[in-house]
Formats: structure tokens, sequence, C-alpha cells
């Protein structure tokens, strides 16, 4: 079996990943020989494959690992894309011409540069698979749909032991850890009929560590899916329910026009369900950890503000004192923080030009809340319009209406007139009404009324 890893060939310029490419070929040749007259990667990987089988009479194994990783910084740059495409497609394009020679091939990253969703290739400058004909994508197969994660058999028969002692650690019982888990690390579905899935990565890190982390995201959110976001202006708060056919998200890179296939095949989103009648599905957010750890990487990028430094000041204030059902004091809380606001350079003059502060208003605070793993939608409908806000807490529903040019008062009578607390006066918890009103001088809030 010949194993390729190219996670290291991440943020490397062509050259590097060459270079790359010829270290992992190197130990190959080792074991099998070499040719001087092999000179670039592609060469080198088709003589290693030529010799492995002669010499063993066998057919080769092939296992490639996040085939894609050198592309994801430069999607953005046409001119540096090109050129890494050209090195890439120098090394794959080999596993055509070596095809009576291997037993089989099997290739895994994010991004998909070879079939649509019918199957049929999709061609174009971008394809590093172009001249390839007999690769098969898997992604959305019911045959493998559980190949590369842990079902909850798996979850609550082979691995019961691990849940007793990470149980155990966390003064809890089994069954209060199995669930926690699967708040957390639950939730991917890869086709229609798919079972959910745990992340394994995630899975066996808290196992490891006794503590239920965001794991997924130490190194933070990925550079180039920020950027196709801010691309396409991506509405972050309309990513916990989407509605969609399988080519607005299982469709190549090359041909992307809105960022929901990357969010979906990297993971952010998943499918949640399928409406065979309108053939359409929907995607959502994963679970917990996928939740915590997109909303404090985009805090910066949308905001302009540093997740972390949110998440241990303002928010964790505010969440306190709702959690205390303390309103005036979250809302204190919120008006010394937008008066405040520490942006990174260069991002006063995003917020300026910004469409409308209410947007700002929007991100800000589903971002806040989503870190907490609180309940907080903006823009929801309901039968009288859309609600600004909608926060759910444990022992109430806040409700949110905001004003920029008209008064608190004006935005406390809207969510009495149009009904806005209506839906949630049978949920059992208390509903708390609240209007604002964001002065656009001061950017900060400057009056409210409780209801």
């Amino acid at each position: 079996m010949l194993h390729f890893d190219l996670s290291g060939a991440k943020h490397l310029p062509p050259q590097g990943v060459r270079d790359e490419l010829g270290r992992q070929l190197k130990s190959m040749e080792e074991q099998y020989g070499a040719d001087p007259a092999e000179t670039s990667p592609g060469m080198r990987f088709a003589g290693v494959v030529e010799r492995a089988y002669k010499q063993t009479n066998l057919q080769v194994a092939i296992i490639i690992d996040e085939y894609d990783a050198p592309l994801l910084d430069v999607l953005h740059e046409e001119e540096r894309l090109h050129d890494m495409r050209e090195v890439l497609q120098e090394f794959y394009q080999r596993l055509k011409m070596l095809e009576p020679m291997i037993k089989f091939c099997f290739i895994t990253g994010i991004t998909k540069f070879l079939d649509g969703p019918s199957g049929k290739a999709e061609r174009s400058q971008l394809s590093i698979f172009s001249t390839i004909n007999n690769i098969s994508t898997i992604t959305m197969s019911p045959k493998y749909s559980a190949l590369c994660g842990i079902t909850e058999e798996e979850l609550t028969t082979t691995l019961a032991p691990d849940i007793a002692l990470l149980a155990e650690a966390n003064d809890c019982t089994p069954e209060e850890m199995r669930q926690r888990l699967k708040t957390h690390y639950d939730g991917y579905m890869f086709t229609r009929k798919s079972p959910e899935i745990y992340n394994p990565f995630s899975l066996f890190r808290a196992f490891e560590t006794g503590e239920i982390g965001n794991y997924w995201f130490e190194s933070g959110t990925p550079t180039f899916l920020v950027r196709q976001m801010q691309k396409y202006r991506t509405d972050i708060t309309a990513l916990d329910s989407i509605e969609a056919d399988v080519d607005a998200f299982d469709r190549p890179t090359e041909s992307l026009e809105g960022p929901i296939p990357l969010l979906y095949q990297s993971g952010y989103l998943t499918i949640k369900g399928y409406d065979r009648e309108a053939e359409m599905y929907t995607l959502a957010i994963p679970n917990q950890e996928v939740q915590i750890g997109y909303s404090k990487g985009l805090m910066l990028s949308y905001v302009g503000v540093k997740g972390n430094d949110v998440k241990t000041g303002f928010a964790l204030k505010f969440w306190r004192a709702l959690k205390k059902d303390d309103l005036e004091l979250a809302l204190q809380e919120m008006q010394a923080y937008l008066a405040g606001l520490p942006y990174v350079e260069g991002f006063k003059k995003k917020l300026e030009e910004m469409a409308n502060v209410e947007g700002f208003y929007e991100y800000t605070f589903y971002l806040i809340f989503s870190m907490f793993n609180v309940y907080a939608r903006t823009q929801v409908k309901c039968h009288g319009g859309r609600i600004d806000m909608v926060v759910l807490m444990p022992q109430a529903t806040y409700v949110f209406e905001l004003k920029m040019h008209e008064t608190a008062q004006k935005a406390l009578e809207q969510i009495d007139t149009k009904g806005y607390a209506l839906p949630y006066d049978t949920e059992g918890r208390r509903v708390v009404k609240c209007g604002l009103h964001f002065d656009l001088d001061s950017r900060t809030l400057d009056e409210w009324v409780i209801g």
C-alpha cells in the first residue's frame, strides 16, 4: 500500500508542494527502488507503482489523504491557483495510466474537483482530475454513509467502557455523558438515509483527555472558508436551517455560486432532513462543537473583535445576567460593550460602509450567543412579520425588537401589535418583551423598554 498525506503541503508554494511529494516518495523509493530519469513527482509516483507491482506481482493499493490541501489557501488567487493546479495535475494524472496495476485508490479531501451530483464528470480549467474518467464520488452514497465516523450503535456498544470512564472523570452517569457526547459531537449525515455520525477525531480526543472540548477547531476556522463567506456576503444567521436541492451543495468547487457547497463539504453544514416529494434537502449546523467553533472563528471577520476576548468579557457577563433573569443588568452590559467595542485595525472603516447597523447588531449577538450554545435567532418569521431577535434561556424567552429611527417604546409596541411573542406563550417559559433603540452616532444602545 502507498499512502500519501498532503496535509503537510498546506500553505506551501508550488515548488514546496513538489518537495513535499518528493519527500514522501523517497521512503517508497527506498523500498522499491528509484530511477534517476524520473525527475517530476508524477514520474516518480508512476515509477514506484510500476516497480512495486513487478516486484510483488500484486496490484497496488493507494490512499491519498487531503488531496486538495495545497489548493485551499489559493482558491481566490487565480494565478497561484493555476500554478498549484498544474503541480497536482501532473501528479494525479498518472492514476489513469497506472490503472491495470492499481487494486484500488481511495482519495479524501474537502473540496470537490471531479464529479458532479449526476455522476457525470464536470470538466473545467480548475479540474485536477481532467484526464481521469474512472473516479467515483462516494460522499453521498448510502453504502458508505457511516464509513468515516462513529455511529450511535458503535458508541453504546464497543465504546461503552470509554463512556463509563469519561462519566466517572466528570462526575456524571454514563447515560448523562452519552447525551453530552451526542449534543457536542453527533449530528453528521452524509445521505438522506444516513445514520447520524459522531466526529471521530473529537470523540476520541474527549476520551483521551477526559474533557468534552472543541477539538476540531483548535486551529481555528479555515481562512479559505471565511474568505468564501465574505465574498458571497453570507448571512451567517441563516445557516441553522437551509433548504436546497442537491445541485446547490454537492457540486464541484470550480463552479461555486455561493459558500454552501464549501460549508457542506468541510463539515460546517450537514444534511438534517429530506423532502422526497419536493426533492429538497434541509442543511443545518451539525452539533454544538461546530456551532461554538465557527462562531468564534467568524467573530473577527464579521464583527471586528476577537472571539476569545468577547467570550471572556462582555458575552460572559451578558449571559450570566440573563441566566439570573436580570435583563436590565444584561442591557447595561450590552450598552457599555457596544460603546467601547475594541475593533481590530481597519474594521471601523468596514463598519461605516455596512449597509445597515441592524445587520451588524444581529451578527454580533447571534455569534455571541452561539459561543455559549444559547438559542439566539434573528429575523425569526412569524404570522405578524419578522422578529429582530429571539433568545431562549432555561427560565425565559426574550423577544427583542430594534429601532434606529424610532423610540424603544415604538419597538415594544410593535412586538405587541404584530404578536411577535405569541408563538412562545405556550412553551412553559416566561416571555419577556424588550424594545431597543440604537443610536447611529454613538453606535450603542441609548434606550430600552422592558415589557
